[in-house]
């Protein structure tokens, strides 16, 4: 293992010093791996666009972060801004120098990257839906069309995943093995689920069971390897201790803090799909409209950059995880009932004046 971190560190020095010119880039793209772009941008296009497509794509986001928590917990993956600094194999105290960002120093353990994971998972989900739509076509130039509009969208798939993985590679926030090992865990979710039908008619009460299923296993599984003595917040300490700024550590990163964003989105799908704005607006007859789509794509992403502007105080831990639960539950069910319940009584009332 430490011949593969020295390795990985050599191919992290190489991308800082020969793409330096790259580093607004690859920044960029570090932060469209960001799974929180899955709630707050990919799933309000989505779902007015496919509701059968977004719905899955909250779930392969909650269930793909989900494993990868407990990846992270079992395979114990150091984080390369850390790791150069204790490790041991290199002679005279003479570590490499990595040069760090604002967004370098993650708390939580390296192995497998979240951000390529999520990605992938994500990505893996669009794609396979807009293929779905070409693969209907039976003449043979919509055949040819199909093959070809298949290699364009596996490309543009693969040529994301591959830029997010340098991109995470390059602010020294994992190392080379871990973001690979996340692009095929995220496919591996993402797959499983496009054989799991029944989360399109699942209830509100399966969605808190499940709920209650994650945060248990999560939370038992912690406090289990606690009691003999293995502590699987090791990764915090090491993160406050070799980040070259304390402002550039955010409770946001801890384990925890993605257990209950994801939680608290899962349970706003499962209570908007349950209710009855959901039932008057999205299964009435404006909801064939494009007029009406459109409307909803718009007001929700407009909405969620609102939520933004909304800051959880981080004084006290507990109080921060429950808001943030609060926060999160509140992006899907605004996209899922809020919003789409306001444009369909805007839309009636606009009819109605017009008759």
């Amino acid at each position: 293992m430490d011949l593969l971190h020295s390795n990985g560190i050599l191919i992290i020095q190489h991308l800082q010093r020969d793409y330096r010119a790259y580093q607004d880039f690859l920044n960029f793209m570090s932060h469209v791996g960001d799974p929180r772009n899955i709630f707050s941008i990919y799933f309000p296009l989505w779902f007015q666009l496919n509701q059968v497509v977004g719905t899955k794509m909250i779930w392969v986001a909650v269930i793909g972060d989900w494993f990868n928590l407990i990846f992270k917990w079992i395979l114990f993956g150091h984080r390369p801004y850390w790791w150069v600094q204790e490790t041991m194999i290199y002679p005279n105290q003479s570590s490499p120098c990595l040069e760090q960002f604002p967004i370098t120093c993650e708390t939580g353990p390296g192995s497998p990257s979240g951000h390529a994971m999520g990605s992938s998972c994500v990505w893996y989900v669009m794609v396979t839906a807009a293929l779905s739509y070409t693969v209907r076509w039976k003449d043979r130039s919509a055949a040819t069309l199909h093959r070809l509009t298949w290699s364009f969208l596996w490309s543009i798939f693969w040529i994301i995943q591959i830029s997010v993985c340098i991109s995470r590679v390059f602010i020294a926030t994992h190392f080379p093995h871990q973001v690979i090992l996340g692009v095929f865990a995220g496919i591996l979710v993402a797959e499983a689920f496009e054989h799991t039908p029944a989360i399109q008619t699942a209830s509100l009460r399966m969605y808190i069971k499940t709920n209650l299923f994650l945060f248990i296993f999560a939370l038992g599984f912690y406090l289990v390897l606690k009691v003999v003595d293995i502590d699987l917040l090791w990764s915090v300490p090491k993160a406050k201790k070799w980040c070259a700024n304390p402002d550039w550590i955010n409770i946001d990163t801890t384990p925890f803090a993605g257990l209950v964003r994801n939680l608290g989105a899962l349970f706003g799908l499962g209570l908007g799909i349950n209710s009855e704005m959901f039932i008057t607006s999205c299964k009435g007859k404006n909801s064939c409209k494009i007029s009406f789509r459109i409307l909803c794509i718009a007001a929700s992403l407009a909405t969620l950059q609102l939520y933004n502007f909304v800051k959880i105080p981080t004084h006290t831990e507990y109080l921060f995880y429950i808001l943030s639960f609060c926060k999160s539950a509140a992006v899907p069910l605004t996209v899922v009932a809020l919003v789409p319940y306001c444009v369909h009584s805007l839309m009636r009332t606009t009819e109605k004046k017009l008759n």
